[in-house]
């Protein structure tokens, strides 16, 4: 059934979530950071949207806000801050926060948020900007059960695959296990396409034939053609995947779990911010081993 939906946080990702929401029939209420999103958002929206100056004015036109941001102390501020959600959602609201924070985060939101008579889930995804767009995302979800089938239709017009994975800040524990396994596939794709550009080979034919065997992966599928043609404008950036690497490091250490091929591949990220290339997208980890190896992919030196 449509309804009003609040939607705070209009970027790369949150823009063409917010889209899915209004093409499935929901109006929405919205606010970002910056202007232009919202105002471009609005314009294309035949009415269906409407803009808040701040997160307070999302609560006081809606029951249900989704939240869209890029690091723990963005939605910090949304929730508790001056014109935060805190004190303005009403009894009986539902607060989806789809960022990718901290577990400790989402689980001090959802009590705070608890408190008030709000319901509270944390929903973060996987799938990049063209899952966005497409509606084909991953979303796991941590929070009370009842709350995971009230949004279920929402996130039914952002995902496909979409999982209730436990309690409050289960989301989060596993969105950290996919940046894990992403961060490390795109270290392993760049390293095979160096090694085996240097060598001598094609570097498409290298993608043709991983992509057929056991190597095949969706990072080898979705960005492979573009890291072959240098192609690093941002799906994720490269600053936001070395925020959720520090996020899954910080967890293991409170766990007491070792993750020494993420710590290296933690460095790979940290010296690819370190050379001015923190905004690009998170695929040009390629040009880190190609700096070291001193070969860039399909050139014959």
């Amino acid at each position: 059934m449509a309804e009003r939906i609040g939607f705070i946080g209009l970027g790369i990702m949150g823009q063409p979530m917010a889209r899915n929401l209004v093409k499935a029939g929901h109006e929405l209420v919205v606010h970002s950071r910056g202007r232009g999103p919202v105002d471009k958002l609005v314009a294309e929206s035949d009415g269906a949207v409407v803009a808040a100056d701040k997160p307070s004015g999302v609560a006081a036109r809606t029951d249900t806000i989704i939240t869209m941001l890029p690091d723990s102390p963005n939605v910090r501020d949304v929730v508790f801050g001056e014109d935060g959600l805190l004190n303005a959602m009403p009894a009986g609201g539902l607060l989806i926060d789809m960022s990718t924070i901290a577990p400790a985060t989402a689980i001090e939101v959802g009590a705070a948020i608890g408190g008030r008579g709000v319901g509270a889930l944390d929903a973060p995804v996987s799938g990049g900007d063209k899952g966005a767009v497409a509606g084909t995302l991953s979303i796991m979800v941590g929070g009370a059960e009842t709350d995971f089938a009230r949004a279920r239709p929402l996130f039914e017009a952002m995902g496909k695959t979409i999982v209730h994975v436990g309690e409050s800040g289960a989301g989060q524990v596993v969105k950290a296990c996919n940046q894990i396994v992403v961060a490390i596939a795109y270290a392993a794709v760049s390293e095979a396409l160096v090694l085996g550009s240097k060598a001598g080979v094609h570097p498409e034919k290298i993608v043709q034939v991983l992509g057929g065997g056991l190597a095949a992966s969706r990072v080898l599928e979705l960005r492979g053609p573009t890291m072959l043609q240098r192609d690093f404008a941002p799906g994720f950036r490269v600053d936001l995947h070395r925020k959720d690497l520090g996020i899954a490091l910080a967890t293991a250490r409170e766990q007491g779990v070792p993750l020494p091929v993420t710590g290296v591949v933690n460095q790979l990220f940290e010296a690819l911010a370190a050379a001015g290339r923190g905004d690009l997208d998170h695929s040009a980890l390629l040009t880190v081993i190609e700096d070291l190896a001193h070969h860039e992919v399909g050139s014959q030196t």
